[in-house]
């Protein structure tokens, strides 16, 4: 299946987009991408995909591709929620602070959060800034990354975050903390 991908066999893959296997499903729609044949309707039945996999595979794609929308999936299982995060992210798609702003303030999971952080940081809008200044207070990963998101913002919250963190019990806190600063 995968090979139709490379041999640019557009019919083969589009017949396994509705195959049983998830894995079949998930290889089809990266088939149709690297033949630059994935439409948005392909993404979008790929996001709405009963399984995980598929829709998880679905994100990874989506995020060279303007559409559709991904911030229903921040909602979704944690992989899923996470890697939509990351590429909202990628998208630079300021409609989506909000949403990325609760997930990365209020998602039980912390790798979610930090998605979040992440990608509010790659966006800088400053409207996510709050969540992000919030998110320093966080775990220790969450918290590294909420340093680094920092990097776009200016301005007095901004530094006294950064001097905050300059004294975290996280050495790679500090030391993100000293590389802003510097």
């Amino acid at each position: 299946m995968a090979a139709a991908g490379h041999r640019g066999d557009e019919s083969v893959a589009r017949a396994h987009l509705s195959d049983p296997e998830p894995a079949v499903r998930a290889a089809a729609l990266g088939a149709l991408d690297r033949m630059g044949r994935l439409t948005p309707a392909d993404l979008a039945a790929g996001l709405a995909d009963p399984d995980p996999a598929v829709r998880l595979r679905s994100c990874q794609l989506a995020a060279r591709y303007p559409a559709p929308d991904l911030v229903p999936l921040l909602a979704d299982e944690p992989l899923v929620a996470e890697t939509a995060a990351w590429a909202l992210g990628e998208r630079g798609e300021a409609g989506a602070v909000a949403a990325l702003a609760a997930m990365a303030t209020g998602h039980d999971d912390p790798l979610c959060r930090e998605a979040a952080v992440a990608a509010l940081g790659a966006i800088g809008d400053p409207a996510g800034l709050p969540a992000i200044l919030a998110a320093t207070g966080d775990r220790p990963a969450v918290r590294r990354r909420a340093v680094i998101a920092l990097a776009p913002f200016e301005g007095p919250e901004v530094d006294e975050a950064l001097r905050r963190a300059l004294d975290d019990r996280d050495w790679q806190v500090r030391q993100a903390a000293e590389d802003l600063l510097d």
